[in-house]
């Protein structure tokens, strides 16, 4: 059963009538738009790391990145102006996490840049969720990849 309007469930916030969720930002809106922009699987050669292996040599950076925008004016007009710039925000993730003179010893701080930059640079979205995944950490162990997720909304 759900809660009445503006009271939080008591469900976990692992699971949205029983289905597993993505990111942090597809917990239900109170009143606010549902509607998403996904850029999924985005793959960068970066130097991002603490070891200095990582710094010098660098490694593959997956990012995946959900912005809340509302489609309302964009599904009506046809007209990229009224929604967010796929190419220019994934330009802007890329210069966040490629090239050597961008290397941050921590993802999350990777993760907080690009969040921070999406909310900046597009005054159409209203809250991100940003994750950044190394899919070859070396670690002893099976792993599909480590990462982290930030999750910001416009104050």
């Amino acid at each position: 059963s759900s809660a009445p309007v503006g009271e939080r469930s008591t469900r976990s916030h692992a699971s949205v009538r029983g289905h597993s969720r993505r990111f942090a930002s597809e917990r239900p809106s109170r009143g606010a738009s549902r509607d998403k922009i996904h850029l999924e699987s985005l793959l960068f050669h970066g130097y991002h790391g603490v070891l200095p292996e990582e710094k010098s040599l660098g490694q593959k950076f997956a990012v995946d990145v959900t912005m809340s925008v509302c489609h309302l004016r964009s599904g009506a007009s046809d007209d990229i102006a009224d929604t967010v710039d796929y190419a220019a925000a994934y330009e802007l993730i890329r210069k966040e996490v490629e090239g050597k003179e961008n290397a941050k010893d921590l993802i999350e701080h990777v993760g907080a840049r690009i969040a921070e930059g999406l909310l900046r640079a597009f005054p159409k979205v209203r809250d991100v969720a940003v994750r950044v995944r190394k899919p070859h950490v070396a670690v002893d162990g099976v792993v599909g990849s480590l990462g982290i997720e930030v999750y910001r909304e416009r104050r």
